[in-house]
């Protein structure tokens, strides 16, 4: 590519120079023939006044004779004048001291144009005469004016090959500073294309390195032009391939912590399901009231199975993008007092009294109703289940300028500080004594129905008090 910029630019150059040189050939050629024709001119003006005076003293006869001033003026006219001079009377005779025409035969019709006008009493010029000179030449006509008129003309005649030399020499001087500039300016070239190329050359190898999985790699450049904005496209796409690689890996990592988790929490029901029936099928228990007890254990964690799975469903279908809850307008106070009421029974049979503390007015936000009531009995049914016979859960609306927030406050055994920020990963309460027979999604599954409305779920614990937040922002 530095290569192509640099014949470019040099062709570029070449042919600015080209259509320059012509242009000013042609410019200088015009300019230096106005020049030589108004010195002609002038010079024939001179001679046109003196003959005139002359004429005015004694006649055009008197000096074709050579005698006094007059054919003494005539004889030196050539030395006088750089140009060839040439005095036609109005009979078209050639008196001195130039050619003679019709020694080289007949005036050219153009010849004859020009002296027509001259002998008019007009000032004219042209380049008829060449064929007569044997070589290109220009042609200035200026009459003799008398006091009687015009009595004959002046035409001086200066080769054109002079001009055509002088241009010639200023092309080849343009051409040797074209020349000059074209090595100059085809090494400032090379510098300019190799550095527009360099930065690119440098986002290529970083498009390498990020295909080949290296999302470490920058551009390391820095402009302010269309390259510079490229660079840092790179660069940003880098970035984010770079933290999505960091996601990919937690999530595989995640992936395999839950299939773990779901392997340990598998294994236990399974293992008591599969010792039950070997225990039956083999005859060791015999006795109706041990089968019974058999038969209820195994029943009892079947339902723990089917609880297990039922929970890794719902949690899976929450953390799908594409899975839409029922989003209306609902009153915060008409889930609390469903949620309440379906938890009653439950708090009752362990002894534990559930207060519900609400607005009188509509507390209107725009959720799911059946997914805000589950949430709010995973907040329960977790209260209840580690407060002590005889404690209280007290859940509570309260409107503040932060939010909306719901919370659902025990006094039982509490939550250690360590595990705290641990609550809400899928399984945490397979670690926790006095779990009961929870799966330990029921917090993670509480999390992402918050999370799917914008709320936000905390948790605190301190001095055998728990509580817990929804928080829903204005």
């Amino acid at each position: 590519m530095v290569w192509k910029l640099a014949a470019c630019f040099a062709a570029v150059l070449l042919v600015f120079t080209a259509v320059l040189g012509g242009v000013y050939a042609a410019v200088f050629r015009r300019h230096t023939i106005q020049l030589e024709r108004e010195a002609m001119e002038q010079q024939a003006v001179s001679i046109a006044g003196t003959l005139a005076s002359f004429e005015e003293g004694g006649g055009v006869g008197m000096g074709r004779g050579g005698r006094g001033g007059y054919g003494a003026y005539l004889r030196f006219l050539d030395v006088l004048t750089t140009a060839e001079v040439w005095i036609v009377d109005t009979d078209r005779t050639l008196i001195a001291p130039g050619r003679d025409p019709a020694s080289g035969g007949a005036l050219p019709p153009g010849a004859e144009e020009i002296l027509t006008k001259v002998l008019a009493g007009q000032r004219t010029y042209g380049e008829e005469f060449s064929s007569l000179l044997d070589a290109p030449a220009l042609t200035v006509g200026v009459p003799i004016q008398t006091a009687e008129g015009v009595s004959g003309a002046v035409l001086l005649h200066s080769p054109v090959s002079g001009i055509d030399t002088a241009v010639a020499r200023a092309l080849s001087v343009l051409w040797i500073g074209a020349a000059a500039a074209l090595l100059l300016a085809g090494a400032t070239a090379v510098l300019l294309a190799w550095r527009f190329t360099a930065p690119l050359e440098r986002m290529n190898r970083t498009a390498l390195r990020l295909a080949e999985g290296d999302y470490t790699a920058r551009t390391a450049v820095d402009q302010g032009d269309e390259i510079g904005q490229l660079a840092r496209s790179i660069d940003l796409l880098a970035g984010r391939l770079k933290a999505a690689g960091e996601q990919r890996e937690a999530l595989d990592r995640l992936r395999q912590d839950f299939f773990a988790n779901v392997s340990h929490e598998l294994r236990t029901p399974v293992a008591v399901l599969r010792g039950s029936l070997e225990v039956l099928r083999d005859g060791t228990v015999f006795e109706p009231e041990e089968v019974a007890s058999y038969y209820d254990q195994m029943l009892a964690e079947s339902r723990q199975l089917e609880r297990l799975v039922n929970d890794l469903l719902e949690l899976t279908r929450l953390q799908d993008s594409q899975f839409r809850l029922e989003m209306e307008e609902i009153d915060l106070c008409d889930i609390l007092r469903d949620a309440v009421r379906a938890i009653r029974q439950t708090a009752r049979k362990k002894g534990v009294e559930v207060l519900l503390n609400c607005p009188e007015e509509e507390c209107l936000v725009t959720g799911d109703y059946g997914r805000l009531r589950q949430l709010l009995l995973i907040l329960l049914d977790n209260g209840v289940k580690f407060s002590r016979p005889g404690g209280k859960v007290e859940l509570e609306l309260r409107d503040t300028q932060e939010g909306r927030i719901i919370q659902v406050t025990d006094r039982g055994q509490g939550i250690p500080p360590e595990e705290l920020p641990c609550i809400f990963d899928r399984f945490w309460t397979a670690h926790s004594p006095g779990k009961g027979n929870g799966t330990g999604l029921g917090l993670a599954i509480a999390r992402e129905i918050a999370e799917r409305h914008g709320a936000k779920l905390r948790a605190e614990s301190g001095q055998g008090r728990t509580c817990f937040s929804v928080c829903f922002a204005r």
